[in-house]
């Protein structure tokens, strides 16, 4: 069981070049950092979690990819990934080129969690209709993979061009949310794997994905539970799922917060 941790990576909390070294000191996999470009302050949206309100630390997100930059030259083989990138907001072209050159100089080590957001002006802000967010991410990541994988790409928007670097590793490309026939069918076109928040109900969501896969007639998704609370109990029991990643939940915050939990959760590796 490989087990990689996520936090919020923001201008108050623990550089994320001192996290990333202290991970992969202590045997952690991966790092995975999530997205907000901005957060408008008419706050038409609830929180998503439920809270009465938002959190500080999604005001103060850093730009993930950038910030993986420093995490990937602050290590030797630790991967570094989003967790998610929010991909109907961002340009296909730029953030390819990014990501690709990322993979390029940290040596394959990139993987790439996607997602649809749930911050309606925030995704307003960017030109997308909420309503349109899944079509629009869906058409961003499959030009990003021809970019990535074509040595004369074209796609929808964009005509035959080169691109390089292209990327090392893939890279990989998974798909945060919840479960259903919509998420599943993104997972099984485009995507090489599947990111649920934690890790409630997926053991009865597995036969919908597989389903899914074999309709597309690909090979069965990989699930990484994502933002978990591990215990030995809960990696035994996704390792009997066949599950062999998990990611772990860090709070946003300084370092003496932070390498205690670093600490505790390394005993599970």
């Amino acid at each position: 069981m490989r087990l990689g941790v996520t936090m919020f990576a923001t201008d108050l909390a623990m550089p994320i070049d001192e996290l990333a070294r202290a991970a992969e000191e202590r045997g952690f996999d991966s790092l995975w950092l999530p997205e907000h470009t901005h957060i408008p302050v008419s706050r038409r949206t609830p929180p998503a979690a439920g809270q009465n309100e938002l959190p500080e630390e999604y005001k103060r997100t850093l730009d993930p990819l950038v910030a993986l930059s420093f995490a990937a030259a602050a290590t030797r083989r630790l991967r570094v990934g989003t967790g998610i990138l929010l991909a109907a907001q961002r340009d296909p072209i730029v953030t390819a080129k990014a990501i690709a050159t990322l993979d390029h100089l940290s040596g394959g080590r990139v993987a790439v969690g996607v997602g649809f957001g749930w911050n309606v002006e925030e995704i307003e802000n960017h030109g997308v209709p909420y309503a349109r967010r899944r079509e629009v991410a869906r058409r961003n990541v499959l030009a990003m993979r021809a970019l990535w994988r074509d040595e004369v790409a074209s796609f929808d928007g964009f005509e035959p061009s080169w691109c390089w670097p292209k990327p090392i590793s893939g890279p990989p490309v998974y798909v945060g949310g919840a479960a259903g026939p919509k998420l599943f069918a993104h997972v099984a076109e485009y995507a090489d794997g599947w990111m649920p928040i934690g890790g409630a109900g997926i053991k009865a969501a597995l036969p919908a994905l597989r389903e899914a896969c074999e309709k597309a007639e690909r090979p069965m998704a990989e699930v990484i539970p994502f933002g978990t609370r591990p215990t030995r109990e809960k990696l035994d029991y996704f390792a009997g799922l066949g599950i062999h990643e998990a990611v772990a939940t860090l709070p946003s915050g300084p370092a003496d917060t932070l390498l205690p939990l670093l600490d505790d959760y390394a005993q599970l590796i």
